[in-house]
């Protein structure tokens, strides 16, 4: 399999960093169908070269395919790699959920869906803010970008704060082609998606673990994609509301589903099972934060204890238990 490539450099004049960039949509077998396709859609600067790599999926449910990202903090060494993703395929069509951090993980997520069919990439499903799983949506242009309907305001509000994060943290170079992606559809309730064969059902929740969560459900196969609604091994990260949180998953447990794709970790569970980890942790959570407030101690004392029980059961512990004590300990300040 060939494919067209692009070279995209921070400098001026192709001074490094660099990266290969691809264009999707100029696959083919082989390097002279890859060239014919650029001579009839020309495009400046671009070059055929054997395909780059693809993102590796499971098969979770027929049709249902995730990419497990790492649970650990972006770096330069997982590539900002550190969500999961997915793609659902149907007899007309196929949709994304989520997209990565960066371009080069669109594009690679775009390289996996082609070694699995060639149907037109007709939605990209974004869960929720996180740039972790909303910044390599540029990757899919023509696809309809969905989203909670509080998305965009809230990307806009953040988007400077993410792009400079996410290169400083991942490299310049794998950051390279970046953009905040533009919703075409905001979710405000419920939407379906019809794949051709499978319908999917979309649902925008109240202010949970963001103030953007959108849940997709594929009806054909039972299969819940929950975003950070639902997480595994990788602490729960609070930057909602937590009563909030803790009521959304009531609602969701009342879902017929099968299985879940949590955000990070699986990258499949058992539902309404999967999520029982996160609702003990919410509700430890607020019954020490409540606990803190009640007592009249400072929130600077009280981060320092509130869930620290869970410790031992969540990786990356220390990098956002202070935060969700921050979050949990000033909400209930106010019940």
């Amino acid at each position: 399999m060939f494919e067209a490539i692009v070279m995209l450099c921070a400098g001026l004049a192709g001074e490094p960093p660099c990266r290969a960039a691809l264009l999707p949509g100029f696959e083919a077998a082989d390097r002279a169908g890859c060239v014919a396709a650029l001579e009839a859609r020309p495009v400046a600067g671009a070059a055929c070269r054997p395909a780059g790599a693809a993102l590796a999926v499971t098969e979770v449910a027929p049709g249902v395919f995730v990419h497990h990202g790492a649970v650990a903090e972006p770096d330069a060494a997982n590539r900002g790699d550190t969500a999961n993703l997915g793609f659902v395929i149907g007899t007309r069509a196929v949709a994304v959920i989520d997209s990565g951090s960066a371009a080069w993980m669109g594009e690679a997520l775009w390289r996996a869906i082609r070694a699995r069919s060639d149907l037109p990439v007709a939605y990209v499903v974004l869960t929720h803010v996180h740039p972790d799983h909303v910044l390599g949506a540029s990757a899919f242009a023509g696809a309809e970008v969905l989203s909670h309907a509080g998305l965009p305001q809230a990307l806009a509000r953040r988007q400077e704060t993410y792009l400079q994060r996410f290169e400083a943290l991942i490299g310049a170079e794998t950051f390279l082609g970046t953009r905040v992606p533009r919703v075409d559809r905001e979710v405000a309730e419920r939407a379906l998606l019809d794949l051709g064969g499978r319908e999917l059902e979309l649902r925008a929740w109240p202010q949970a673990h963001s103030g953007t969560d959108l849940t997709v459900l594929d009806t054909a196969t039972g299969t819940l994609f929950a975003g950070d609604l639902v997480v595994d091994g990788h602490i729960p990260p609070l930057d909602g509301s937590l009563r909030g949180w803790q009521r959304v998953l009531g609602d969701l447990a009342q879902l017929e589903a099968d299985r879940v794709v949590p955000g990070h970790g699986g990258p499949v569970l058992d539902w309404p099972g999967g999520a029982a980890p996160v609702r003990r942790y919410l509700d430890v959570l607020a019954r020490d934060a409540a606990a803190a407030v009640a007592a009249g101690e400072r929130l600077s004392e009280a981060v320092t204890h509130i869930a620290g029980e869970e410790r031992d059961r969540w990786q990356l512990f220390d990098a956002f238990s202070a935060r969700n004590a921050t979050v949990a300990f000033t909400e209930l300040e106010w019940e």
